[in-house]
């Protein structure tokens, strides 16, 4: 115990450097139980859908008030945020989808970008297709949804979105094979390292 307390000395960092073939391996082999984790059991598929979110700044506020603008924009994005994660809208998609509701906001699915802008609708399934039809499905009711309220006077009328992607979106690992690799290499080369620096070496005598 004393020996992991004790603080590294110029002699710790000799021996980890001297014993670079070791961690380089250790790296390598990292590496490649990354790229079979990944192949094994490989991360789900995420879609993109893109709303895009025009909140009219120089409509909604002509006048020059900076301070103003910027109080409208948080506003009118929280409200617009928390409208995307609605019940009806998200207890449509798990009865239409049949994924449970906690799943759904638990990570299944991912809301990026909520700004002036594109928002990034994403979802993750194993299935590729299922993916995109679902976060097509997310980013058009939420469109819907947005429209009506804006329609009944809950958001500013000169709020326009428009979902500028919905079909053929592109779809990809959620985690790719490099994160993967590095994932490996880098917990490889930590295990290395804490045995090298860490683990004493047995003390030898001539006699």
């Amino acid at each position: 115990m004393n020996f992991i307390l004790t603080p590294a000395s110029p002699d710790d960092i000799i021996r980890l450097l001297r014993a670079w073939r070791f961690w380089v391996l250790g790296a390598i082999l990292g590496a490649l139980i990354g790229a079979a984790v990944y192949w094994i059991a490989p991360p789900p598929y995420r879609a993109r859908a893109t709303v895009n979110v025009d909140f009219n700044l120089e409509q909604a506020w002509p006048q020059d008030t900076d301070r103003q603008q910027f109080y409208y924009l948080e506003r009118e994005a929280r409200k617009l945020e928390e409208l995307a994660w609605h019940d009806e809208i998200v207890s449509r998609l798990s009865s239409v989808y049949a994924v449970p509701v906690e799943d759904l906001r638990g990570g299944k699915l991912q809301l990026s970008q909520p700004a002036e802008a594109g928002w990034h609708f994403y979802a993750d399934d194993s299935d590729p297709q299922v993916a995109e039809s679902l976060a097509s499905a997310w980013a058009t009711a939420f469109v819907e949804r947005a429209q009506a309220e804006i329609g009944e006077g809950h958001f500013n009328q000169f709020i326009k979105l428009e979902a500028t992607q919905s079909t053929d979106l592109p779809k990809e690992r959620s985690i790719s094979l490099s994160g993967y690799l590095l994932a490996g290499a880098t917990g490889y080369l930590m295990l290395a390292v804490f045995v090298v620096l860490f683990i004493k070496p047995k003390d030898t005598h001539i006699s």
